[in-house]
């Protein structure tokens, strides 16, 4: 990772980001409520770092130069059904992040979440700002789910999920829906779709009064998840798989890029590798 050094300087979300400290929404939060401190002094929305200056989170400091030293990191997970996309749960659900290999610097930002019945592919990163690009709306990034509906389908409903549905947020729709077998009520279709509203995909079958009964998500931004990868499980990217991840949201690809493979949760993954379509 690596942070300007243009004299001007850069917003303080954006280098805390970079460096995995967090997403720049939770960074940008963190400010109004007083949490971050530059040069002993509150920092505020639009406060730019520069090379020397001071910055602490909690009372903490952070070691900037240290922490832009480290390479990106992408880990590919299989979140299982029941696990929460937070870092602690007041309900005290599992969450991911206990799961996970802990990075020797900065910590793990989600790409998104999934919710709690929802279980499949999950990109997690040390780069806030890698985070912050895959997730904004305006780059439209593809997702695919292999979803189970229970209900009668027709050509017709089909053909209005594609076209566009008035939901209660926005218009949404699904870029394409192909067959996947099952019999009787209960079918298997691949969906696409280029957004990440909440629960949106259950929401767009719901308001044609199709039940959800499965959801997987198995593709994000070309990345595929491997079919060897069992639930709780994870792995690491190579070097050249995040480089090309990177520039697909117009990051500057750190050299030399290096493979840095988290070890997986269960030897029985040993071997799967990652695939794109």
């Amino acid at each position: 990772m690596s942070v300007s050094s243009d004299d001007a300087g850069e917003r303080i979300q954006k280098v805390l980001a970079q460096v995995g400290v967090g997403s720049r929404r939770e960074i940008e939060e963190w400010i109004r409520v007083g949490r971050i401190s530059i040069n002993g002094k509150p920092a505020k929305l639009g406060d730019r770092y520069r090379k020397g200056d001071h910055l602490t989170v909690n009372g903490r400091s952070l070691d900037i130069d240290k922490r832009t030293g480290a390479p990106t990191r992408v880990l590919v997970y299989h979140k299982p059904i029941g696990e929460v996309v937070s870092r602690r749960d007041p309900e005290g659900r599992p969450v991911i992040f206990t799961q996970l290999p802990k990075p020797s610097i900065g910590r793990w930002i989600a790409v998104g979440r999934l919710d709690l019945n929802t279980q499949g592919l999950l990109l997690v990163t040390n780069n806030g700002e890698l985070a912050n690009r895959l997730m904004h709306p305006s780059r439209e990034i593809e997702r695919e789910y292999a979803v189970r509906v229970l209900g009668p389908i027709n050509n017709e409903m089909l053909t209005r999920l594609s076209n566009g549905i008035a939901l209660e947020d926005g218009p949404a729709r699904f870029e394409t829906i192909e067959p996947a077998g099952g019999e009787g009520a209960n079918r298997w279709f691949h969906v696409t779709l280029r957004e990440g509203r909440n629960r949106i995909v259950r929401r767009l079958w719901e308001s044609q009064g199709i039940t959800v009964s499965r959801l997987i998500r198995t593709r994000f931004a070309g990345i595929a998840l491997p079919p060897r990868l069992k639930a709780g499980a994870s792995y690491e990217l190579p070097g050249e798989e995040v480089a090309e991840l990177m520039r697909s949201v117009g990051l500057e690809i750190e050299k030399p890029v290096t493979d840095q493979h988290a070890p997986r949760r269960r030897a029985s993954d040993k071997g799967t590798r990652n695939r794109r379509k």
